[in-house]
């Protein structure tokens, strides 16, 4: 394993045994949660609301962690932990091994200008600052002067789209745009951690892709750890490397994302890929096979990253046929296309979450 490769598996930010709970004594609260009181139960016999139960993820280096989940499920609360936008009831927030809880006010302030950015769901720029002034807010807090970081804020407004938009200001710019401002001010401040908070879901569905692209291409060479927050299951699928699915606070599934929706382990999960195109979503590499004993006749290569749509169409539907497996140039793997078509059936257990789905629906 090289250097890179090593640093990947790196655990970059630990949150463990985290609970958040809202209320005047949310100690006698959380004794309540602990001996099996549930969030409808607390706030109804407490009047206390239970934010967060318990959340335990690992976020490695360079990758990108999706936390999703729908309102009320916890997501924005536990992203605000992070950076102690929010203070927990109790837990640990563990960042390159030192709990950022104990940090006192001059540390986290560091911690806030110097090795997290965040990205905002409704842009939060300065309005009477131009472009190149606001990818350049970062630094300026931290009490560089504009020589300093102005190179590096061109240059990062012109990877994201914006070269010659400098001098406007963000009234000028459609939301796409002031996005992109929002990205580039991220990036200029040069923090290894990123956090993105319902970035994009305020922006049109065909510039939400383009900005989901324009993430994921950035993300290939810079290899920041990203914690992205999203109701979005197609979104999710897309973006993370690491997935996890909040419910009324709990983190009811987590993992690589193509494992959950190959393997949902709960009925909430089942539901919630109910109606994903598996073919779009799923990636060759989750049903190959790589222990074969003899390698059978190919019809051709395909990538290990690519959709099982795309495979399908180069088929031509095909179900007689098989692929190598390539990644990077190498060899990993054979695809059998009758396999394909199976993993595109969903699990007994999705049916049935399925049926009951629409048992419940009205009509």
């Amino acid at each position: 394993m090289n250097g890179a490769a090593a640093m990947e598996k790196t655990v970059k930010l630990s949150i463990r045994n985290l609970y958040k709970i809202f209320g005047p004594d949310p100690r006698r609260a959380l004794e309540q949660v602990r001996a099996g009181v549930d969030k409808p139960e607390l706030w109804e016999k407490y009047r206390h609301v239970l934010g967060l139960q318990d959340i335990n993820v690992d976020m490695k280096n360079g990758e990108i962690t999706v936390i999703m989940g729908l309102s009320g499920s916890g997501k924005s609360t536990l992203i605000r932990h992070v950076n102690r936008l929010i203070e927990p009831t109790v837990g640990e927030i563990v960042l390159d091994g030192e709990n950022i809880i104990e940090f006192g006010e001059a540390r986290l302030r560091e911690l806030r200008r110097k090795e997290m950015s965040m990205v905002f769901q409704h842009f939060a720029l300065l309005p009477h600052k131009t472009v190149l002034d606001n990818a350049g807010t970062a630094r300026s807090v931290r009490g560089e002067d504009r020589s300093s970081y102005e190179k590096d804020a061109r240059g990062w407004l012109e990877r994201v789209g914006l070269g010659g938009q400098e001098g406007q200001y963000p009234h000028q710019l459609s939301g796409g745009m002031q996005q992109r401002v929002g990205i580039a001010r991220a990036l200029t401040s040069n923090a290894p951690i990123m956090l993105m908070d319902e970035a994009f879901s305020a922006l049109d569905p065909l510039i939400r892709t383009d900005m989901q692209d324009l993430l994921l291409e950035l993300q290939t060479e810079l290899t920041k750890t990203i914690v992205f927050i999203s109701h979005d299951l197609d979104e999710a699928l897309k973006l993370a490397d690491h997935l996890v699915i909040l419910k009324d606070g709990m983190v009811v599934q987590q993992g690589e994302p193509q494992e959950i929706l190959l393997n949902p382990n709960d009925p909430y999960i089942v539901d919630f890929i109910s109606d994903i195109n598996r073919a779009r979503v799923l990636r060759v590499r989750s049903v190959m096979d790589t222990g074969l004993d003899a390698a059978p006749a190919v019809a051709g290569t395909v990538d290990a990253d690519a959709t099982l749509e795309s495979v399908i169409a180069l088929s031509g539907g095909d179900t007689a046929l098989s692929y190598a497996v390539k990644r990077n140039g190498t060899h990993v793997g054979y695809l059998d296309m009758k396999k394909l078509v199976r993993a595109l059936v969903p699990t007994a257990a999705a049916r049935d979450g399925m049926r009951n789905a629409k048992r419940r629906s009205p009509g």
